[in-house]
């Protein structure tokens, strides 16, 4: 099946916008660098990434006669947020496990930013002490089963609707989207600068773009603090994707690209690069990031840009994927 033969659910505005960051690229005195806009692209809690998968996801909800969405993530997750806010707007009761991914210390993290608005749109939202990984968690599986012994009908999304079999399809999507803005904008984008965690935004790129004529750079940026997982997830979501696309043949290795050096020890923690990123993008552009993915993941582009391994005439696409209700669990950093 080509991509446009899979169902999708419009719940973005339409294609995000792509605009340039010229005071950042003069201060870094090196590539051209623009950003596309994940973090605008809804009208829906504040858009981000995670809606664009779920355009995929949510059909197959509807067909399976789902009557409540299971998700998981952080007790800050942006993805359980989308969730709820695509619940709420589709009539799913949303069932959302909230775990304990980050050591941090602000004593309203459980009740600011991201989970603040899961809560206000009406989500069983539900406290976990586990730890971060992205692999399926037993707390996620036993909410699945506390929605069918109480007789409704789950719709299981993994973390970051990531490691589902339509998971990589939104942003094979986005890489299309791209190919079409640049021929209104006359540019090409020889690089795209994209955090990774749970991976399938990155990988749905990979799968996505490998299918142009144009062969360019897909860069990821860790910010799992756990690469050997996430490159691993990375790849097979990518595969995966290629082929349920029609790629029509094997993704290279060297396709599949993820760079270490900007997470920190810990995901979720901000480190002193992660800090001077959101303070530079934002005093420069007034584009505001967040702490735990486009921190490091802009961090990474700066230094690469500043460094040289990313070349002086290169156009470089940032991919920011929204993230910024988070700040609010992190207010003891910026003042």
């Amino acid at each position: 099946m080509a991509l446009s033969d899979f169902d999708r659910y419009p719940l973005t505005f339409g294609p995000s916008p792509v605009h340039e960051l010229p005071r950042l690229s003069r201060h870094l005195g090196g590539a051209r660098i623009w950003a596309k806009r994940e973090d605008v692209n809804s009208g829906l809690a504040f858009g981000g990434n995670k809606t664009r998968k779920l355009e995929y996801l949510i059909p197959d909800a509807l067909a399976s006669g789902a009557d409540t969405l299971v998700s998981i993530g952080g007790l800050q997750s942006n993805h359980t947020r989308q969730v709820a806010a695509v619940a709420a707007k589709l009539g799913f009761k949303a069932v959302l496990v909230q775990e304990s991914w980050v050591d941090w210390p602000d004593p309203l993290n459980d009740r600011v930013g991201n989970i603040l608005l899961s809560r206000l749109m009406g989500a069983d939202v539900r406290l976990s002490n586990e730890g971060f990984g992205i692999g399926f968690k037993s707390s996620w599986e036993e909410a699945i089963a506390d929605v069918e012994a109480s007789g409704g009908k789950p719709y299981a999304i993994p973390a970051g609707a990531s490691d589902h079999k339509l998971g990589g399809l939104g942003f094979a999507n986005w890489a299309y989207e791209v190919e079409q803005q640049e021929k209104e904008l006359g540019i090409f984008f020889d690089t795209i600068v994209v955090c990774a965690v749970t991976g399938s935004t990155q990988a749905g790129m990979i799968a996505g773009f490998a299918g142009q004529e144009r062969m360019r750079r897909i860069i990821g940026i860790d910010a799992s603090a756990k690469i050997s997982e996430t490159r691993d997830q990375v790849a097979r979501i990518a595969r995966n994707t290629a082929q349920l696309i029609d790629l029509g043949r094997e993704l290279r290795d060297d396709e599949i690209f993820i760079q270490e050096g900007w997470a920190g020890d810990y995901y979720g923690i901000p480190v002193d690069s992660t800090n001077a990123a959101m303070r530079l993008t934002g005093s420069l552009e007034g584009m505001i990031i967040d702490p735990v993915y486009e921190g490091k993941s802009m961090a990474g582009l700066i230094d690469l840009v500043s460094g040289g391994e990313i070349s002086n005439d290169s156009n470089v696409l940032f991919a920011h994927l929204g993230g910024q209700p988070a700040i609010n669990a992190y207010s003891a950093l910026y003042h």
